[in-house]
């Protein structure tokens, strides 16, 4: 299938998702991501701030989790066509940009490209660690910058069914998947499920 396929398809996936499942299948994705990466005090954790309305994995927990641990946390901002990374704490005030996200009001940019993990949103991820996300390619502008030990983590609903037909050179697969059953490794190009 085509990324314009799947980006329909798995919207549509993900839309007739209640509530109550996103909020399920979320804690269930966040205990398997603790439970396989254990991360620790001091550590660097890039993670996207999730859109509620539009049914994104919520990465409260997340947050909270890194917060309470002594975790720095980076978070994503568009500035100028480009992505760039902000650090925040808990007291960080955020606001709601034009897109429904919120972000820190800091145009900032933190510098840091040594991140031990990047907490990645998706649609879709395909066995080989291919993402199909909303279409922009931010998050793979992002990749290209960052060092190539920084542990791509993809999050997301659902498990590696149809194969993306259109990858582009620039396209940068993922790690890891992380989702509500299992984490999926892609390292060394074939998946292998670490259940």
């Amino acid at each position: 299938m085509t990324k314009s396929e799947i980006r329909k398809e798995y919207l549509q996936k993900r839309e007739s998702l209640s509530q109550d499942e996103v909020i399920d299948f979320s804690k269930k994705i966040f205990q398997n991501f603790i439970a396989r990466f254990k991360p620790v005090e001091n550590q660097k954790v890039h993670v996207f701030l999730s859109i509620p309305e539009k049914g994104e994995v919520d990465t409260k927990l997340f947050l909270n989790y890194f917060f309470k641990n002594h975790i720095r946390v980076f978070v994503p901002k568009i500035e100028q066509k480009k992505m760039i990374s902000v650090e925040i704490t808990e007291e960080t005030p955020l606001i709601r940009s034009s897109w429904g996200i919120d972000e820190p009001a800091s145009n900032q940019d933190s510098g840091e490209k040594d991140f031990d993990f990047v907490l990645t949103p998706l649609l879709y991820c395909d066995r080989h660690g291919n993402r199909v996300g909303y279409g922009k390619g931010y998050y793979d502008g992002f990749f290209s910058t960052i060092s190539k030990d920084a542990l791509r983590i993809g999050v997301g609903f659902f498990d590696p069914e149809e194969e993306i037909e259109d990858l582009i050179e620039r396209d940068v697969p993922l790690n890891y998947l992380v989702t509500p059953t299992e984490v999926l490794s892609f390292r060394g190009f074939t998946s292998k499920s670490t259940k």
